[in-house]
């Protein structure tokens, strides 16, 4: 699977959150903007990769989580949101992350997905006790 990137996404300061994924251009509800392939890791690669900076930017990955991946693009760029306006999707078969859009959202506006999983799911992630 190739990388795909929607030509209207950049990096770009958030202020608050180091950097963060944008929009150039208003996107439609239901679109898919990113697809990346990914590097799928051992259970014990997880456990010296959570020792290092890097454990903020893997993904758990498998059926049972008892995997991770690093996903290329601009996926680990994505900051989270308990009521995000993407989300992702993961393709254990074919190791791709697919990001979609939730609603509607307008140019210049962050592209946020919920770490979760779901878009709207607010169960407390490991940073933040809310």
């Amino acid at each position: 699977m190739q990388l795909q990137i929607a030509e209207c996404l950049y990096i770009d300061q958030t202020g608050t959150k180091g950097r963060g994924v944008y929009t150039s251009e208003d996107l439609p509800e239901n679109v898919i903007i990113e697809i990346s392939p990914v590097l799928a890791m051992s259970g014990a690669d997880r456990k010296l990769l959570d020792q290092t900076p890097l454990h903020d930017y893997i993904f758990e990955w498998g059926e049972n989580n008892e995997l991770c991946c690093a996903a290329w693009g601009y996926i680990s760029m994505y900051n989270h949101s308990y009521s995000s306006n993407c989300e992702y999707y993961m393709d254990f078969e074919q190791q791709i992350i697919m990001i979609r859009t939730v609603r509607s959202i307008n140019a210049n506006e962050e592209l946020l997905i919920n770490y979760n999983g779901d878009w709207d799911d607010a169960r407390p992630l490991w940073f933040d006790a809310h």
